[in-house]
């Protein structure tokens, strides 16, 4: 852990450019440097942003990468160059593996470490803010650190349904060399619940996102009030770690340490503001690649914005048979194309067909651009309206079946999918909904979670099973930290 969180620089290789860097060489500026103006702390926010864009977590690993990979989305070419066929079987002591899971451990303290640097300033420097803008640095440095904290969990720990007491991972609050305390997973799961609740708290009081006027919309429509505040700061909230996508995480979090009524209350206050609005169809399915938005951009609670991923993302998934490719077969059953599928928005706009001299393949479009020219700036999914919408009905289903169905039953006919589905076995209903929600994150890195959490088997090729339990969804820690693991 000690080389991933002594580096002062790291703050300063993340930022964008700035003023300070125009005048100071990168090696020799200091903290005192960075934080002696609010512009400074703004630009610390922004690099933490920035660094979830790397190849290591959000810009490829994290999303089309790695956890897809694991949750048996793609097919591998028999050459398989980027060598994630080890890691679909679950090699964990393959060289290429491990050396991808040393980089996104590294790669979330090391965003963890400079949110922590700029927690340790940000109060003894309150008077140099303007506005709500300390509150606004504040939370969403909070809210930046529980939320790699979690994913480095949920990748790193067990479950906390099989085991809540057991061993977790270091949950970091200061900013230093110092060897830190690893924590069982129930108590790694509190201290990021308390760092979200100061979090919301901070944002309730500043965030511009929970203004009655403000809406979301795509860049210069006539409707947007995204891009009206003066301050760059203040503006395109729903990309950020804003209000309510700290609720989404609280509601992911408790969903993950079994509080179902606190996990369902978050969820629906995301859903009952009304700030996202389901993707219309006609934008969905616009025949113009450049205002397609297979994104579906508004529905986004917190989105990164990352043209500069464009190219990692697309070398992985749409480099023909030499990268992740899905087989025609594989999505057919996938998205039910042979039955209440055939309309599914997604399978006709997230793949398209393509031929190789070993015969067809799918490659996945959900991220295709068109240069500079597109509706919308590139935006990976971390946060999604629909997830609030999975995660009320599974809360709700042991009280009110109808209810949950209905939660359900939404994010479907949001989708193409005009047959509504009613059962009251909870087995069916979990089974239909894992089936949804492979549906809706395919190729952004969250179903790898979703099968963990619930300790269930993943779905495998040609309509294998893969048996869940810790030797599949439990990371082992990296060899430089492997100390912990003798706690």
């Amino acid at each position: 852990m000690k080389q991933y969180l002594i580096s002062i620089l790291t703050i300063c290789l993340l930022a964008s450019c700035s003023k300070w860097l125009d005048v100071t060489p990168a090696s020799e500026v200091s903290k005192d440097a960075l934080f002696s103006t609010e512009d400074g702390f703004k630009e610390a926010i922004n690099g933490l942003y920035g660094r979830l864009t790397k190849e290591d977590l959000f810009g490829r690993e994290l999303s089309v990468g790695t956890l897809d990979a694991l949750a048996q989305n793609y097919t591998v070419d028999l050459t398989d160059p980027w060598m994630y066929g080890p890691t679909m079987r679950f090699n964990y002591k393959d060289q290429y593996f491990m050396s991808r899971r040393d980089e996104m451990w590294k790669g979330l303290y090391n965003v963890v470490a400079n949110a922590n640097l700029i927690l340790e300033n940000v109060d003894a420097k309150k008077d140099l803010f303007t506005g709500a803008n300390y509150g606004l640095v504040k939370g969403e440095a909070l809210a930046m650190r529980a939320f790699c904290h979690f994913d480095a969990l949920r990748l790193f720990a067990e479950s906390y349904a099989v085991n809540k007491n057991g061993k977790g991972i270091p949950y970091v609050t200061k900013f230093s060399n110092a060897t830190p305390e690893l924590f069982k997973v129930e108590d790694a799961l509190n201290l990021m619940i308390k760092d979200l609740l100061e979090a919301k708290e901070l944002l309730r009081a500043a965030d511009p996102i929970l203004s009655p006027g403000y809406k979301v919309g795509y860049p210069g429509g006539d409707t947007t009030t995204e891009a009206d505040a003066p301050d760059l700061f203040l503006q395109e909230r729903r990309h950020r770690l804003n209000y309510y996508a700290v609720c989404g995480e609280l509601a992911r979090v408790y969903l993950s340490k079994g509080e179902q009524d606190l996990a369902l209350s978050h969820a629906l206050e995301v859903i009952n503001s009304a700030k996202f609005p389901f993707t219309k169809a006609t934008d969905f399915l616009n025949p113009d690649d450049e205002k397609k938005d297979r994104i579906l951009y508004k529905e986004l609670i917190f989105g990164i914005y990352a043209n500069n991923a464009n190219g990692t993302i697309r070398d992985v998934i749409d480099n023909g048979v030499t990268a992740l490719y899905v087989s025609p077969a594989e999505c057919s059953n996938i998205y039910e194309v042979g039955g209440v599928g055939a309309e599914d928005y997604r399978y006709k706009q997230w793949f398209e067909g393509r031929s190789a001299s070993s015969g067809s393949y799918l490659r996945v479009m959900k991220y295709a651009r068109d240069g500079d020219r597109n509706l919308h700036a590139l935006m990976l999914p971390a946060i999604r309206l629909s997830e609030m919408y999975y995660i009320a009905a599974e809360c709700t289903f042991d009280r009110n079946p109808a209810a949950a169905w209905d939660y359900f039953n939404t994010v479907r006919l949001n989708r193409g999918i005009g047959v509504r589905l009613s059962d009251p076995s909870k087995t069916v209903f979990m089974t239909e909904l894992k089936k949804e929600a492979r549906k809706e994150f395919f190729s952004e890195g969250q179903m790898f979670y979703m099968y963990k959490r619930l300790n269930a088997n993943i779905p495998g090729p040609s309509g294998s099973t893969i048996g869940g339990g810790n030797a599949i969804y439990v990371f082992p820690f990296p060899d430089d930290e492997i100390a912990y693991g003798n706690r």
